[in-house]
């Protein structure tokens, strides 16, 4: 098995994940760890509850090593959030084991998606390298902040899969409600932007993701150049409103990064920005609603110790 870089470790796990598949990735990785001694030095693992549990435990993590997040991109946006509450000096080092419906900072990280035993696998010859993360408005963001019909998109994805109306998860997930969204069209929520010393632009927001990594949506490349090691974020927004299917046409040529020539939107990178809405947006920060209308977006880098392939 080699060195295992984990020594003391927390295990963070939501059973309910994916349709209560957490549960069974978590039995798998107690098993785990229980057989190879090896692989850390010690170890917890404690199931989530309730919401933000994942980010308190995190928080209150005391002489460990190592936290390792089961679950979605929602118990690791909140072990992320508990993470950074803390001093980097005190610090733990973050391992994710991906569970969830969209995954995309697990895809940034280049995991194995929900597939515990060989996510565990990664983790256990895995190797720790620095890497940044977002914050907006004070709460920190490991993959995605947007605006606009991209966060009603993300927020209804939620919602649905919340109310167990729907079986679908991940891509089909996002492009069904994407659909749905982008049909009943939008005149935007207008946005006064400034990113670093750049001159204030005015945009009808429709389109406007800020990115860690690359996708969003369960691997949709909204910023396809996005990295996580160059102390910048990078944002993909409209400039003009184009037709409602010119509007579903941008949706199906994200999924390759395809979107990034068309003439509606613009792309750059950024370490900080302020924007300010006329009215209320829909907002979602790794998935979570986030309300206001005035948001201050900051990079951190090198924030997080991550456990990467």
């Amino acid at each position: 098995m080699g060195t295992s870089p984990l020594g003391r470790t927390l295990v963070i796990a939501n059973p309910t994940a994916n349709r209560g598949q957490g549960a069974e990735g978590a039995a798998f990785v107690q098993r785990f760890l229980d057989a190879y001694r090896d692989a850390t030095t010690s170890h917890e693992l404690i199931l989530t509850k309730s919401a933000r549990d994942a980010q308190n435990l995190a928080r209150e993590a005391k002489g460990f090593d190592t936290v390792l997040a089961l679950g979605g991109d929602g118990v690791i946006h909140e072990v992320a959030n508990g993470l950074m509450e803390r001093d980097a000096d005190d610090r733990p080092q973050l391992g994710i084991i991906p569970m969830g419906s969209g995954n995309d900072y697990a895809r940034t990280l280049g995991m194995e998606i929900n597939d515990p035993s060989r996510a565990v696998a990664q983790i256990v010859r895995g190797h720790v390298t620095p890497l940044e993360v977002g914050r907006v408005n004070g709460v920190y963001f490991t993959e995605t902040l947007s605006f606009g019909m991209d966060a009603a998109i993300a927020l209804d994805t939620m919602r649905r899969r919340a109310e167990e109306t729907t079986s679908q998860h991940g891509e089909g997930l996002f492009i069904t409600s994407g659909i749905r969204i982008f049909s009943e069209g939008s005149n935007g929520w207008t946005c006064r932007a400034r990113f670093d010393e750049n001159p204030e632009v005015t945009l009808p927001t429709i389109i406007f993701a800020v990115q860690v990594g690359p996708t969003y949506g369960g691997g949709f490349a909204v910023c396809p150049a996005a990295d996580p090691t160059d102390g910048l974020l990078d944002v993909c927004y409209n400039v003009k409103i184009p037709s409602r299917p010119w509007l579903l046409a941008l949706l199906g040529l994200a999924r390759f990064g395809s979107h990034t020539n068309s003439s509606c939107v613009n792309l750059l990178r950024f370490s900080h920005a302020t924007m300010d809405f006329e009215t209320q947006p829909p907002c979602q920060v790794d998935g979570e609603e986030l309300c206001g209308m005035h948001f201050e977006v900051d990079v951190v880098p090198k924030a997080l110790r991550v456990i990467v392939p």
